[in-house]
């Protein structure tokens, strides 16, 4: 079965629970869209980077989402998630990468 990666879980998450929000007309619904989302790139951030990333890359989540609603004041609604979505993916993308990335051979391994 192939691996979605948390980045992309996240941007759906928020773009989808926006979409699911406006076009039901029931912001609850859009909001379990959201943190089922939230919930699953939690779980993926924690097994991919460890528990602190998947805090911090969670309260990340949150703040995009809370931020949006001020930006879609200034830029719209559907840009202001889209920007939300894209900023919460590129940083999922970079602590992941960084977690999974190899490391280098110490010292220990080649004796």
């Amino acid at each position: 079965m192939a691996k979605v990666p948390a980045a992309a879980v996240a941007a759906s998450g928020l773009v989808g629970g926006y979409g699911v929000a406006r076009w039901t007309r029931k912001r609850p619904l859009g909001g379990v869209a959201l943190a089922a989302a939230g919930s699953l790139a939690a779980y993926e951030w924690n097994r991919e980077a460890g528990p602190r990333a998947a805090a911090g890359l969670s309260l990340a989540y949150v703040a995009a989402f809370a931020g949006s609603h001020p930006l879609a004041k200034k830029v719209g609604a559907w840009p202001a998630v889209f920007a939300a979505a894209g900023g919460v993916a590129a940083a999922s993308w970079a602590v992941t990468r960084r977690a999974s990335a190899p490391q280098p051979p110490s010292a220990c391994d080649t004796v």
